[in-house]
C-alpha cells in the first residue's frame, strides 16, 4: 500500500475547526485511504486524482459535506447525493451532521469516492446547460439591447463567466437590486473579466 501523505495546510485547517473537527478527521481518513492527493483550494481541503479535483470537504452551519465535482455523473443507489440549488448543474454533496454519521456510512462513503475516481479515470465529462438556456434578467437584457459594445463584450466571455453573470443578475428578487448589480458589473464585462476576477 502506498504511503499516505498529509498536507500541512489541511492539518492547519482541521486544527482551526471546532464544530466539525471530528467529522473532518473521519472524512479525511477515508479520503486519504482512497489514495487521493490532499491539498487546500478555495480555503477548503480538496482531494485530487492525477491533479484533477475530485472532492472538496467543507463545513456549513447545520452540516459538513463532501462536494463531488462531477457528482451528477455518479451512481446514487442510496439516494444520498444532494444538489445544493437548482442552479448547480454538476456538483453534488454528501451531507453529515456528526462524526457518528460518517462512521456508520464509512463503506458507503468509500464507494462514492471510488465511483468519483472512476469517473476521472474514464475521462467522463458532464453535459452543461448552454448559456442560451439560462434566464437573462430583464434589466440586463435592456442594457444588451441598447449597447452593441456590451453585447459583444458579454458574448466574448467564456461560457462559464457568462453563466456566472446571468445567475448572479437573475438571482436577486427585486428589480432595483438586479439593476444595481448590472450597473456595477458592466465595466467588468467591458474589460473582459468574470464576476470574481
Amino acid at each position: 500500500m502506498a504511503h499516505i501523505v498529509t498536507n500541512p495546510k489541511v492539518d492547519a485547517f482541521i486544527g482551526r475547526e471546532d464544530k466539525w473537527q471530528e467529522a473532518f478527521e473521519s472524512l479525511r481518513d477515508i479520503l486519504l485511504d482512497c489514495q487521493l492527493t490532499e491539498t487546500l483550494k478555495w480555503g477548503n481541503p480538496c482531494y485530487t486524482y492525477q491533479n484533477v479535483n475530485v472532492v472538496l470537504m467543507h463545513g456549513f452551519k447545520d452540516y459538513c459535506a463532501l462536494l463531488f465535482f462531477k457528482g451528477s455523473l455518479l451512481p446514487d443507489p442510496n439516494g444520498l447525493l444532494v444538489q445544493q440549488t437548482e442552479n448547480v448543474q454538476v456538483g453534488r454533496q454528501l451531507r453529515f451532521t456528526s462524526a457518528k454519521d460518517i462512521q456508520k456510512l464509512k463503506a458507503v462513503i468509500r464507494n462514492y469516492i471510488h465511483d468519483a475516481i472512476q469517473v476521472e479515470a474514464q475521462g467522463l465529462e458532464p453535459q452543461y446547460k448552454k448559456v442560451a438556456e439560462f434566464a437573462v434578467a430583464e434589466e440586463f437584457q435592456v442594457k444588451l439591447d441598447k449597447s452593441a459594445a456590451l453585447r459583444k463584450a458579454f458574448e466574448s466571455l467564456t461560457p462559464g463567466r457568462q453563466r456566472a453573470y446571468l445567475l448572479y443578475f437573475s438571482s436577486a428578487k427585486q428589480a432595483k437590486t438586479r439593476a444595481a448589480r448590472v450597473e456595477k458589473y458592466i465595466p467588468q464585462i467591458m474589460d473582459g473579466k468574470g464576476l470574481d476576477d
